[in-house]
């Protein structure tokens, strides 16, 4: 790991060696905070689905012990797929795997609770997923739970979208069902390989605004992990402010703000 360092408008950055040394070191702030939390309250976790924090959530199954006490953290997930049905939106079925519900329980709970005696792992109720019947809603759920203690951001490879906030991006933008840009689409399909064409990614999300998670969180820490985030990457540490062009650049906006990145992330 290098010493910390900072983007041009000051936001410390962090360079690691690798995605698991990153994953380790943000899984165990992690499970610092979760510890500090008092026993009576929940501790929000904003969490995306995807390649990005994969390492994250792998370290997160293996440094808990069985007398670790997951049951009040609660995985507030960023976005979810929708699809269009005559006078609304719809979530997709769970139980397909390219869903981030299906990410949250077999990527992140399913793991996690398999790592810690029973009764003590997380609750099916504490994973949350905004609703396209009611995407403000969402918002109002995490303020009166108290917001969220630490969100986990990630941006897009091809146009630095952050969940699914496609460029010109809305700083102030809360939860909405948002019609996904192309470039959006195509990244997913690196995300979930399960896609064998762009014609079979949805066209829509339900998702997290960036006004949700800079408004409604503590922390906000940027990661951005592999070659493919390099230019990503180069265009949120050369930013002096938000740029609307690429969404990822709201870091430098958030309460207590980090850009942690891997070497591969960095250009040459």
């Amino acid at each position: 790991m290098s010493e910390p360092s900072a983007a041009r408008d000051g936001t410390p950055v962090t360079v690691f060696d690798d995605a698991t040394s990153l994953g380790e070191a943000l899984a165990r702030e992690i499970l610092a905070g979760l510890e500090r939390t008092a026993t009576d309250a929940r501790y929000l976790l904003g969490c995306p689905s995807g390649r990005s924090l994969r390492s994250t959530y792998r370290a997160l199954a293996r440094l808990v012990s069985a007398e670790t006490d997951l049951s009040r953290l609660v995985v507030v997930m960023m976005d979810e797929y929708v699809v269009a049905e005559p006078g609304a939106f719809e979530r997709l079925d769970p139980g397909l795997s390219h869903t981030c519900a299906w990410f949250a329980e077999h990527e992140i709970r399913r793991p996690l609770n398999a790592a810690v005696t029973r009764g003590r792992g997380i609750p099916a109720e504490h994973v949350w997923l905004p609703d396209p019947a009611d995407p403000a809603a969402y918002d109002r759920r995490i303020a009166d739970a108290g917001g969220v203690e630490l969100f986990l951001a990630a941006s897009g490879a091809g146009d630095g979208h952050v969940a699914f906030n496609p460029p010109p991006a809305d700083l102030g933008g809360g939860s909405r069902v948002i019609e996904l840009a192309e470039q959006t689409r195509r990244d997913n399909m690196a995300t979930f390989p399960q896609f064998g064409s762009l014609d079979q990614v949805p066209r829509y999300g339900v998702s997290v605004g960036l006004g949700t998670i800079s408004a409604l969180s503590r922390t906000v820490v940027m990661v951005l992990i592999g070659e493919a985030k390099r230019a990503s990457a180069a265009r949120v540490l050369a930013a002096r402010d938000f740029d609307p062009a690429w969404p990822a650049t709201f870091i430098h906006r958030c309460p207590d703000p980090r850009i942690l990145l891997d070497g591969s992330a960095v250009t040459a």
